[in-house]
């Protein structure tokens, strides 16, 4: 049983720390987590745990979401009034604060039970920022070097703190974060004026430029101390305002240039706010399929060397609901089509739906033994449900595709609605019809064809 010992809170009121704990995890919902670690540390003698590169995150919940982390705030009290955040300084929710010393507590006996692997820490903004970085580092301080944890720890570093505390920040945790929070400057100047996107940039520069300097220290001293090993990351709120998939992703594209991010995460905007200008609760919230189009829209700038400006423009700044963006961006531009499968280099290749990094490699050292056919294709796991539109083996097509747009879009878009299962969970699939119409690729055909994954 968790211990129900009685604490004082900024307000004055008593609060127990199992209703600290109900209060701060639940304000922590809507932090998207990573789902895997990016850090490996290998156990060592007297102390507690690891982090594994491969990820930590072996548990979800029915929204997605990562819960093998204890994901929790230092506190919910909140100076700011973001319209946006349920925690806002306005909004008549029950209010906790953890001390240092009973986060390090309900952390290390979290992980002694076996019901977490690491540790997702954010917070309101009590005071100030340094006054809460300072006691959410005071907390990290007291789980690394009290009790010698040695597991994974993602914190979101508060804007506006000063750089010693980040720099303190960066060498007790894997990974620091600063939130974005929404796509523009104007956007942020209307629904948090209380925030300064200057205050964003400035923390993301000096981790920048932490993790650069450290990653030269660490190949001339082998023992030189981590700072941020698992790279910085920031989170953006899609749907509380009106910016264009375009506008979102040209700001992650120059986030990820600019300041090296190891990780942009969208999340879907939940109506919890009450301005007039928000979406508000009764009307349709923000898709989820929108949030799975922008991750998908990453992979392609981050793994196969797309830019935001070719895979939107300003004539179609959004995504297709219909139409993965890879698919989109190849209906858009059949003048690079079709591919020579035995003749095309790497790069051309990737720009191939259906055919991911992983692809793409196999491709390129099977052909060095002998040339391909549609057969070894499917073999190599390539997807051929879309990938056959775009391509040709010694110069053929594939029997019975014709190269021709509304063809290809018309099948394209009946295997999106033919695999609903593909699609996030709530993303709002269309229910099957008892009577499809005719398709290139018949059911009977048994093919086995992966589902539809971020990195094809």
């Amino acid at each position: 049983m968790m211990e129900t010992e009685q604490t004082t809170g900024p307000g004055g009121q008593t609060v127990e720390l199992t209703q600290k704990l109900d209060i701060l995890a639940d304000s922590a919902k809507y932090d998207a987590a990573c789902t895997s670690s990016g850090a490996g540390r290998a156990g060592e003698k007297g102390k507690l745990g690891n982090a594994v590169l491969g990820g930590i995150c072996h548990s979800f919940s029915a929204d997605g979401r990562c819960i093998s982390l204890l994901k929790v705030l230092m506190s919910n009290y909140c100076v700011y009034d973001c319209q946006y955040c349920i925690n806002r300084r306005s909004n008549d929710v029950p209010r906790a604060a953890f001390t240092p010393d009973e986060l390090a507590e309900l952390t290390i006996g979290f992980y002694r039970r076996n019901y977490i692997e690491g540790l997702f820490l954010s917070s309101g903004v009590m005071k100030n920022p340094d006054y809460t970085m300072e006691l959410m580092c005071g907390a990290l301080g007291l789980i690394r070097n009290k009790y010698g944890f040695n597991g994974y720890i993602h914190m979101k570093v508060i804007p506006g703190a000063s750089p010693g505390l980040i720099a303190l920040a960066g060498t007790l945790a894997d990974r620091i974060s600063v939130n974005m929070e929404l796509p523009s400057e104007k956007s942020l100047a209307l629904f948090a004026p209380d925030k300064d996107r200057k205050a964003i940039f400035r923390p993301m520069r000096q981790i920048r430029d932490g993790i650069t300097e450290n990653t030269k220290d660490l190949t001339v001293y082998k023992r030189a101390p981590t700072f941020a090993g698992a790279g910085q990351a920031t989170q953006v709120i899609i749907g509380a305002t009106p910016d264009t998939d375009l506008q979102i992703m040209r700001m992650a594209q120059g986030l990820y240039r600019k300041y090296k991010l190891r990780r942009v995460f969208y999340s879907a905007y939940v109506p919890v706010g009450t301005n007039a200008l928000l979406p508000k609760a009764s009307e349709q919230a923000v898709p989820l399929l929108r949030e799975h189009r922008l991750y998908q829209s990453d992979f392609l700038i981050r793994f196969y060397g797309f830019d935001a400006n070719e895979i939107l423009t300003e004539q179609n700044p959004n995504l297709d609901p219909l139409l993965d963006p890879k698919c989109s961006w190849a209906l858009n531009n059949l003048n690079f089509f079709p591919v020579e499968i035995n003749t095309a280099d790497r790069d051309e290749l990737l720009r191939v739906p259906g055919i991911g990094p992983r692809s793409a490699d196999k491709i390129v050292t099977a052909r060095k033994m002998a040339g391909l056919d549609f057969e070894q294709l499917k073999k190599l796991r390539v997807v051929l449900r879309r990938a056959a539109y775009f391509i040709t083996c010694r110069g053929k097509y594939m029997p019975g595709v014709k190269f021709d747009p509304g063809f290809i879009y018309h099948n394209l878009i009946a295997d999106t609605r033919r695999n609903p299962g593909a699609l996030p969970f709530g993303a709002g699939g269309e229910q099957l019809s008892m009577f499809p119409q005719a398709r290139f690729f018949p059911e009977q055909e048994g093919m086995d064809i992966p589902r539809l994954s971020s990195g094809d």
